[in-house]
């Protein structure tokens, strides 16, 4: 093998390639030295190259080689001397594979990660939208458990977006009870939020 030198390289087999896709069970004369040649003379340097086309996947890159390979032996008219270098095509062939699984892979949704799987396996149909539920309910419980001046202030500066000024403004209080009340609002809902169960 051109590689052998290296300490992994490309396991593609020739034979077996060919052997296994066929179905054949042996290789006529021909086919065995045009592939042996084929292998011999460019498989090291169109390893390299596809190595270069899937950014060093030594893996994907194997593949790849061996799918040309085998192409190549499926079509040995591509090598008369009147069509171009051998090299040439089996250049062309790699990259189209390897441009045709890159659209494959852009085209398939983003796989989900173990635990998100594991977590949906866990939950039963439904089970988000009543935990949701029975969560608004308790905060909402909570922001009635406040006193009056606090759930306005909150009401403006989270509910409503306000900012501080404009909620001292729509409120008619100075600005530094605004920030008074919202610092103590928000200390009374988390200890409101803490005795129903619910950790903010």
């Amino acid at each position: 093998m051109p590689w052998s030198s290296r300490k992994r390289g490309p396991r593609t087999d020739p034979n077996r390639s060919a052997h296994r896709v066929s179905g054949k069970g042996t290789l006529s004369t021909a086919d065995e030295e045009l592939l042996r040649t084929l292998y011999a003379e460019h498989a090291g340097a169109l390893f390299h190259y596809v190595l270069r086309l899937t950014s060093g996947d030594w893996q994907w890159a194997e593949d790849v080689v061996q799918e040309t390979l085998l192409r190549a032996w499926q079509h040995p008219a591509a090598f008369e001397p009147a069509r171009g270098p051998a090299r040439a095509w089996l250049c062309t062939v790699a990259r189209h594979l390897v441009i045709d699984a890159h659209r494959a892979r852009k085209a398939r949704p983003a796989e989900a990660g173990g635990d998100a799987l594991q977590r949906a396996a866990e939950q039963t149909p439904g089970e988000d939208q009543i935990e949701q539920a029975l969560q608004s309910w308790a905060v909402a419980d909570a922001v009635r458990s406040l006193s009056p001046d606090h759930r306005a202030v909150l009401l403006e500066t989270y509910y409503r977006g306000r900012t501080m000024a404009e909620a001292a403004q729509v409120l008619g209080i100075p600005l530094g009870t605004v920030k008074s009340r919202t610092y103590y609002a928000l200390h009374a809902l988390r200890l409101a939020l803490q005795e129903r169960g619910i950790e903010p």
